[in-house]
């Protein structure tokens, strides 16, 4: 989270997720047009046409008409009405657009909606099951975890993903893998001990 309580030779999967994007960033048009061709090989379209593209959220199908430059975070809260995934930086640095993808966390508004077709998309709305919430949600409410709930939909996404990946061994490992979310009020140290206390109900 913070960067002096990083180990300065630990190394993060969502780093080098950021880094890997870095380029495609800089490159938005290339990608859409390989995005594209690989939603439609046989049936290629401009770079500003629209698709027909399938999405499997929360357990759900959907299909949507979008252009391939459309981001899956700007496909679930404007076309799927799923306004719990939040926008906050927008290139993939405070880690507020963070969903699951089959079972992986990742920044989604980094991805474009096209290239999220095979996968099993999991955002914070489809954590609960009825009125029972996750116990990660549980956690955060019993601990405070949370302050102006910007991040906190991607703070949980990521915090399942921590626990299931199994990187809750102490206060330091949940502070490095839990990095890529930023909190803009700085409610760490109740974010930390709301992981750590999922964890051992998950365990």
């Amino acid at each position: 989270m913070t960067a002096d309580r990083v180990p300065e030779r630990s190394t993060h999967p969502r780093r080098a997720v950021l880094k890997s994007t870095a380029a495609g960033a800089a490159a938005v048009a290339h990608l859409a047009s390989v995005a594209t061709a690989t939603a439609t090989p046989t049936n290629p379209v401009a770079a500003g046409e629209p698709v027909e593209i399938g999405l499997s959220v929360n357990g759900r199908r959907h299909r949507l008409v979008v252009e391939p430059r459309v981001t899956l975070l700007d496909a679930l809260r404007e076309r799927l009405g799923l306004t719990g995934t939040k926008k906050g930086c927008d290139r993939g640095e405070c880690g507020a657009c963070t969903v699951l993808a089959d079972g992986d966390r990742i920044t989604s508004c980094l991805t474009l909606a096209v290239m999220r077709q095979d996968a099993e998309i999991t955002t914070v709305e489809g954590l609960a099951r009825g009125e029972e919430l996750h116990p990660v949600q549980e956690a955060f409410v019993r601990h405070d975890a949370f302050q102006c709930g910007g991040c906190t939909p991607g703070q949980i996404m990521s915090a399942v993903a921590c626990i299931d990946e199994g990187h809750t061994g102490s206060e330091t490992e949940i502070r490095e893998w839990m990095s890529g979310n930023l909190c803009r009020c700085a409610a760490y140290q109740n974010i930390v001990a709301a992981v750590a206390d999922a964890a051992k109900e998950l365990r």
